[in-house]
C-alpha cells in the first residue's frame, strides 16, 4: 500500500470546508470550467479553504438513471462516446489549470471529479479525482473499479495513486463514489492519515449518507460528500441518448459534511437543488477521535491481518 511522505508540519487549525452541489454544463467542458471558476470564487468569498465538487463534474457522469439502459452497440452510443471524449479533460492540463489559477489567486484548495482523457493517445477515459491548490496541481486518483454500466465508459485505475496530500489546509485524501465501499481501498487511504476525507459521488441514497457517517468515524477524519444535482432540463436538446420519460430529477444531491466525532452530520444534507454546504472543521477533532480508535494505528493490527490476507488463495 502507498506510504505518503509528509512535507509539512501537520496542521490542527480550523479549516472552512465546502461541499459544492452543482450541475455541470453537460457535454461542454469549457462552460463547466467557467461555472466551476465562479463557484470557487463564491466559496472563497465565504472564507472556504477547501472546496469539493462532484464526481465527473467535468462534464457528465454516466448515471444509471439514464445510461444503464443504453445499448452500447447502437449509433446513439457512438455519438455519446465521441461527445463525452470531446468534453473530457487532460489531468493535468490547460482546462483544469484554470481552476488552479483560481486556487492560486484565492489561496484555495479544490478536489474536483472529471472525465479524464489522454489527448496524446485518444481512447480510454477514466473517472478521476483531481486536486489543485495555491501551488497548482497536487495529484490525481483514477477510480479503481467502475460500477456496472460505468464499465462501458471508464477504464479501471491502477491504484498507484491512492494518496493523501499534505497541504496548509490539512491532510486531504479520499475515494470516488462506490470505491468507498471497498474496505481495502479505504484502508490504503487511511494509512496516509487524512484529516479531511473527500467523497465526490453521484449516489443520492440514504444508505450513502450512512456510509459517509461510518467512514468519518472509522477514519477519524471529516468527510466531505459532494453528490451531483442533475435535472432532466439540464441536458441539451441534442443529447444523443433518450432520457427516461416522466423523470424530472436524475440526481437529487445530498451534499453533507460529517464530523469524526460520533459520525455526526454537521452540514447538510442538501437535496433537490444546487447549493453549497459549509462547515468549520476543527482538525484537532480528527486527532482526538483517534485516541480511542485509530484504524491504522493501535487498532490496525497489520501484523496479524496482512499475513492472513496474503496467505489466502
Amino acid at each position: 500500500m502507498p506510504v505518503v511522505a509528509s512535507t509539512l508540519v501537520t496542521s490542527f487549525d480550523t479549516v472552512r470546508v465546502a461541499a459544492i452541489q452543482a450541475t455541470p454544463a453537460i457535454l461542454d467542458a469549457d462552460a463547466t470550467i467557467e461555472k466551476a471558476e465562479r463557484l470557487l470564487h463564491d466559496a472563497a468569498d465565504a472564507g472556504v479553504r477547501l472546496a469539493v465538487l462532484p464526481e465527473c463534474f467535468v462534464s457528465l457522469y454516466p448515471s444509471g438513471s439514464w445510461a444503464g439502459s443504453t445499448n452500447p452497440w447502437n449509433d446513439a452510443f457512438d455519438a455519446l462516446w465521441e461527445r463525452l471524449w470531446a468534453s473530457s479533460v487532460d489531468v493535468p492540463g490547460p482546462m483544469l489549470d484554470r481552476l488552479g489559477a483560481v486556487c492560486r489567486e484565492r489561496d484555495l484548495h479544490v478536489a474536483v471529479g472529471v472525465n479524464e482523457r489522454d489527448s496524446a493517445r485518444p481512447g480510454s477515459l477514466w473517472n478521476t479525482l483531481a486536486y489543485y491548490g495555491p501551488a497548482g496541481f497536487l495529484g490525481k486518483h483514477r477510480k479503481l473499479m467502475p460500477t456496472v454500466h460505468e464499465r462501458l465508459f471508464h477504464a479501471v485505475g491502477a491504484g498507484d495513486d491512492l494518496q493523501v496530500h499534505d497541504t496548509p489546509a490539512g491532510r486531504i485524501g479520499g475515494l470516488i463514489c462506490w470505491e468507498n465501499m471497498m474496505p481495502l481501498a479505504r484502508y490504503a487511504v487511511y494509512r496516509g492519515g487524512p484529516q479531511i476525507y473527500v467523497a465526490p459521488t453521484a449516489d443520492d441514497s440514504a444508505s450513502w449518507l450512512g456510509s459517509m457517517r461510518h467512514i468519518a468515524y472509522e477514519a477519524g477524519a471529516f468527510v466531505v460528500s459532494a453528490p451531483q444535482f442533475i435535472s432532466a432540463a439540464a441536458f441539451p436538446a441534442d443529447f444523443p441518448v433518450a432520457l427516461p420519460e416522466g423523470k424530472d430529477v436524475l440526481g437529487n444531491g445530498g451534499a453533507a459534511i460529517v464530523s469524526p466525532v460520533d459520525g455526526e452530520v454537521v452540514a447538510g444534507p442538501l437535496y433537490g437543488e444546487e447549493g453549497m454546504v459549509v462547515h468549520d472543521c476543527d482538525l484537532s477533532a480528527a486527532l482526538k477521535a483517534k485516541r480511542t480508535f485509530d484504524v491504522t494505528g493501535h487498532y490496525g493490527r497489520e501484523d496479524v491481518l496482512l499475513p492472513l490476507l496474503a496467505a489466502r488463495p
